[in-house]
């Protein structure tokens, strides 16, 4: 098989099949999905692109196309043409998902293409990462963790272009340094990236390769509030720039607090206000009311039987006689005094017969 894997390799450079490039071995796990990257040339930038299923490169069938879906969904295809590579991806990896190849369609010729075989494997495979898909900022860092079983070189290595395979290098400007605490685990670190280091590449370690994408974007600002006390930071005597930018990291969960506490005050303070306000009001009424009845009339009526002197002169008349007193008085408070003859208004009322 590996002979004949090798001829086959060797007529289809006839075709210029080294005119696209992509991984060789991948070591995927039964049931998951894998992204593989397949670079071309800018010759073929607005030519077909699609993935081929099977060993020989002549009976192999269509799995996925750029110019038509796969109704399966097991497939897809995608093309990016500046960074000049197309993806495919393929999903509910199984036993019978091994060898595939990469092509590019030519119109009135032979098309062009390059072999990778998937090493599908019940448990832990043998190269592996976390995320193929990781993000960093301009001029940041980021660390990617390559899990391995088997022996070999170790290495970092861009789709297309150079790699490090020692503890540190660069790719296109890029810083990269590998270290390995562990046998089984080797961690790459680039630094000083830039919107150039985005694009494939892979992790590797003896024969098998794992794509990793890597994109780098500018940092966002999180809040206004940090760029604000950067500016007053950075524009107050006696602040260098470093210590302006560590103020200008506060985040915005650091104002949350005082935030709520001003909330609770004011409403406490509403509160206090409202209740005084009401207090005011019903003192208010309680001294109209006591002044009103300030002035106070009293009126006593009674009868009367009249004397013996009266009794003659009644009975002339053959009237009732009826007598009422008024007095007006203002109240005062209640005081414990002796009584005084003068001070009792007396009223009588008394019926003659």
């Amino acid at each position: 098989m590996a002979v004949h894997l090798r001829v086959l390799l060797i007529l289809s450079g006839l075709t210029g099949i080294h005119s696209i490039t992509t991984v060789s071995e991948v070591s995927v796990k039964a049931g998951g999905s894998i992204t593989i990257p397949c670079l071309y040339g800018s010759q073929y930038m607005n030519h077909v692109k699609y993935l081929c299923k099977g060993y020989q490169w002549r009976s192999c069938s269509y799995a996925v196309k750029t110019n038509q879906r796969d109704s399966s969904g097991k497939f897809s295809i995608s093309d990016d043409k500046n960074q000049r590579i197309f993806t495919v991806t393929i999903k509910d990896l199984t036993d019978e998902d091994d060898h595939y190849w990469c092509i590019v369609e030519i119109n009135g010729g032979p098309d062009t293409g390059v072999y990778f075989h998937l090493s599908v494997i019940r448990g832990t495979p043998s190269l592996y990462v976390d995320h193929q898909e990781i993000t960093g900022f301009n001029g940041g860092s980021i660390n990617i963790s390559c899990y391995s079983r088997n022996s070999g070189e170790t290495g970092w290595c861009r789709l297309g272009r150079s790699c490090v395979t020692g503890s540190s290098g660069s790719i296109d400007g890029t810083s990269v340094t590998i270290s390995a605490r562990d046998p089984n685990v080797f961690t790459v670190t680039m630094s000083g990236l830039t919107t150039e280091s985005s694009g494939w590449y892979l992790c590797h370690k003896g024969d098998l390769q794992m794509p990793v994408h890597v994109t780098v974007t500018e940092k966002p600002i999180t809040t206004t509030v940090a760029a604000t006390l950067f500016t007053i930071a950075s524009t107050s005597p006696g602040h260098t720039p470093e210590i302006a930018g560590r103020r200008a990291s506060v985040d915005l969960k650091t104002l949350i607090i005082p935030l709520s506490l001003l909330i609770f005050i004011v409403i406490l303070t509403l509160f206090i206000w409202f209740m005084l306000k009401k207090h005011k009001q019903n003192n208010a009424k309680s001294s109209a009311m006591t002044m009103s009845e300030e002035e106070v009339t009293y009126c006593n009526v009674g009868y009367m039987r009249p004397t013996s002197g009266q009794r003659s002169h009644a009975e002339e008349s053959n009237v009732d006689v009826m007598y009422s007193s008024v007095v007006t008085k203002r109240q005062q408070t209640p005081r414990k005094v002796e009584a005084q003859d003068d001070d009792v208004t007396y009223s009588s009322l008394a019926q003659a017969h």
